[in-house]
C-alpha cells in the first residue's frame, strides 16, 4: 500500500469516526485533546515540581522537552501533511505544521506513561489504567478532530514509548547519578552546551523553544540544588498558593512571549523566542521555588 492509499484509508476512518460529530462529542474530544497540549503540560509539570514529587517532575520535564525536540525533527523529516490539507471538510479545530508523528500522542505516552510507572502508591494500578485510557483517548481525539491520520497517532505512540524506554535504560545505567555527581560548574556547562549541540542538529521551530526551556531548566536545577534544595512539601493551602503564584507568573511570561515577539511565519520568529523560553525554564526550576521559600520566612 502506497502513501496515497494510506492517506485515503486514514481519511475514510476519520470520516467514519466523525459520524458521531455533534456539540457534545466535539466538546468532549476538545477537552481530551487539551490534556495532551503544550499549554496543559506547561501547568501540569511545574505543579508536580512545586507541590508533589520533585524527582518525578524533574524527570518528566527533561523527557518532555527532549521528546518535543525529537517530535519537531521527525515532523520536518517526514513532511507528512495533515488530513485537512487533503480534505478540508474533516478539520474541526485549528492546527498547523506537519502531522507525522502526532505530538499529542507522543507527549501523552512520555508524560502519563512516566507518571504511571513511577507512582508507587497503593492506587497505582488504578491510576495506571486511567492514565493508559487517557493516552488512548488523546490519540483518538486527534483523529476525531481531523488533525491527524491514524498512522500519525500510532507513530506518536511508538516514538513516545521509545523515548520513555531509552530514558529508563539511561536512568538504570546511572546516567542521572553521573550528572548529579558533577560539580556545579560542570553541570551548568552541560545545561548550556548539550541543548546547544542538539540545536546545531535541528535549529528550527519548536526545537528552538524546547531546547531553550531545557537549558534554562537545567541551569535553574543547578542553582536550586546548590542554594535552595527545598522539598515539595506543605499543606494543601500552601500547594494552592504555590500553584496560583508560580503558575500566574509562568502564564504571564508565556503570554508576554507570544505578544512581544514576531508572529509565526515572520522573520526571526523562532530565534526571538529563545530568551523567553529560557527564562520560563529558569522560573520553573529556580525562580518559583526561591519565591516560595521567601514567603515561608
Amino acid at each position: 500500500m502506497n502513501l496515497e492509499s494510506w492517506n485515503q484509508w486514514g481519511l475514510d476512518l476519520i470520516r467514519a469516526v466523525q459520524q458521531v460529530h455533534g456539540p457534545v462529542p466535539d466538546a468532549f474530544f476538545r477537552g481530551v485533546t487539551f490534556l495532551g497540549a503544550e499549554e496543559f503540560y506547561l501547568l501540569l509539570l511545574p505543579a508536580l515540581l512545586w507541590c508533589a514529587d520533585f524527582k518525578l517532575a524533574a524527570r518528566l520535564m527533561v523527557m518532555f522537552l527532549l521528546s518535543s525536540y525529537l517530535n519537531a525533527g521527525l515532523k520536518d523529516l517526514f513532511h507528512q501533511p495533515r488530513p485537512f490539507v487533503i480534505d478540508p471538510g474533516v478539520q474541526l479545530v485549528a492546527e498547523s505544521g506537519y502531522g507525522l508523528p502526532s505530538g499529542h500522542a507522543q507527549s501523552s505516552v512520555v508524560v502519563y506513561g512516566s507518571i504511571s510507572i513511577w507512582t508507587n502508591r497503593r492506587w497505582s494500578r488504578v491510576a495506571a489504567i486511567v492514565l493508559i485510557a487517557l493516552i488512548a483517548l488523546i490519540g483518538i481525539s486527534r483523529v476525531y478532530l481531523g488533525v491527524h491520520f491514524p498512522t500519525d497517532v500510532l507513530a506518536g505512540w511508538v516514538v513516545g514509548l521509545t523515548v520513555l524506554g531509552l530514558y529508563l535504560i539511561a536512568a538504570d545505567r546511572g546516567v542521572e547519578r553521573a550528572l548529579l555527581a558533577l560539580g556545579p560548574a560542570r553541570q551548568t556547562f552541560a545545561a548550556l552546551v548539550l541543548p546547544l549541540a542538539l540545536l546545531a542538529i535541528h535549529p528550527v521551530g519548536n526545537s528552538l523553544s524546547s531546547m531553550a526551556a531545557l537549558s534554562g531548566f537545567g541551569v535553574g536545577m543547578v542553582l536550586r540544588r546548590r542554594y535552595l534544595n527545598p522539598a515539595a512539601t506543605g499543606s494543601w493551602s500552601q500547594y494552592v498558593l504555590r500553584f496560583l503564584t508560580g503558575g500566574g507568573v509562568l502564564l504571564a511570561l508565556y503570554l508576554a512571549l507570544r505578544m512581544a515577539f514576531p508572529g509565526q511565519g515572520l522573520p526571526f520568529y523562532p530565534w526571538s523566542h529563545i530568551p523567553g523560553y529560557w527564562l520560563i525554564g529558569l522560573w520553573v526550576s529556580f525562580g518559583a521555588p526561591w519565591l516560595f521559600l521567601q514567603r515561608r520566612k
